[in-house]
């Protein structure tokens, strides 16, 4: 069982920068992949940018390609989500999800944080 926490969210203008955190309770932080996903309103809940286990291997979505980058922390136990030249579409609910197989972390994750909100204004 994991539980997550996501933070850092808000509001800034177009082009602006925004830096994502899930910080995750439990011991077996580095055997769960770890990804992010969103939630525009009125849309469905989207995959953005995923990390395996050892932070070796990273995988981004179309929405998340050249402008995010995922890190983690094993030691912090905690996930990162940089989010650069924003755009207002990327205002969405940012989750941090996880999962003990990568391919499970893209597609439905066992685990979800509450969410945080960002807000591109123009």
């Amino acid at each position: 069982q994991v539980q997550l926490v996501e933070s850092g969210g808000g509001l800034v203008q177009a082009g602006g920068s925004l830096r994502l955190s899930c910080a995750a309770s439990g011991r077996t932080f580095s055997s769960y992949a770890m990804g992010w996903f969103r939630q525009a309103p009125g849309k469905e809940r989207e995959f953005v940018v995923g990390i395996s286990q050892s932070g070796g291997s990273t995988f981004y979505t179309t929405s998340g390609k050249g402008r995010f980058t995922i890190s983690r922390d094993n030691a912090k136990n905690t996930v990162y989500l940089q989010m650069n030249s924003l755009k207002p579409e990327d205002t969405a609910i940012y989750y941090c999800a996880a999962d003990s197989r990568v391919a499970g972390v893209a597609g439905k994750p066992a685990y979800w944080g509450q969410g945080t909100q960002v807000t591109v204004s123009s």
